[in-house]
């Protein structure tokens, strides 16, 4: 089905550019994952991770360019940002690269975006779009992650990346929580205001 996404309403399609782009991040995970934690070949997870969020960025761009958002575009997108971020978490808690504590605040900060998912299904609408904030802070969590992947070696060049990386993780982190905190204000907006369909109106639809 053809719609004007000008109007802000996303079409059906499913082969797209963009899809395409986030499936290709999606296939990726798992080759990371096998990189840093299998033979610790830094090098190549670098490569990977940021191969990642070039695609990241290049999907949104292509999507607007080329006037191809879609439903699943702005489904698989996001998902595919979130088990990006928090699979790249666990490899580097695991590796010991950031404090557990850190993985957990963003993780937390996912977990509760998706209990709210429930509210909008609820109400028969679809998920909020995409905050470009967001999509912002998710970057710099995953630039902060190859610096921080870089500054694991001993060279003066990874003594530099260390302090740089720190600070983006603080800011990365920070940004994250917030755009989670408009996320949620989003929700409780519909929860308040949009009421649930009844019975009747579920029956005849």
């Amino acid at each position: 089905m053809s719609t004007d996404n000008e109007g802000g309403v996303l079409s059906d399609r499913v082969l797209t550019l963009p899809n395409a782009l986030s499936v290709i991040r999606l296939l990726l995970i798992p080759l990371f994952l096998y990189l840093l934690l299998g033979p610790q070949s830094d090098g190549w997870a670098l490569a990977v991770l940021l191969a990642s969020g070039a695609t990241d960025w290049l999907d949104g761009k292509l999507a607007r360019v080329l006037d191809q958002s879609s439903r699943l575009g702005a489904m698989l997108d996001p998902l595919v940002d979130r088990l990006s971020v928090v699979t790249a978490l666990a490899a580097f808690v695991v590796r010991g690269i950031i404090p557990w504590w850190v993985a957990v605040i963003l993780v937390g900060r996912d977990l509760v975006l998706a209990g709210t998912m429930f509210i909008y299904r609820r109400r028969g609408l679809p998920p909020p779009e995409v905050i470009y904030l967001g999509k912002a802070a998710t970057f710099v969590i995953m630039i902060t992650l190859p610096v921080l992947l870089a500054s694991t070696g001993e060279s003066p060049v990874a003594d530099l990346l260390w302090p740089v990386g720190t600070a983006l993780l603080v800011w990365g982190t920070a940004l994250y929580v917030w755009t989670g905190g408009l996320y949620l204000y989003k929700a409780s907006l519909v929860a308040r205001h949009t009421a649930p369909p009844s019975r009747e109106e579920t029956r005849s639809a």
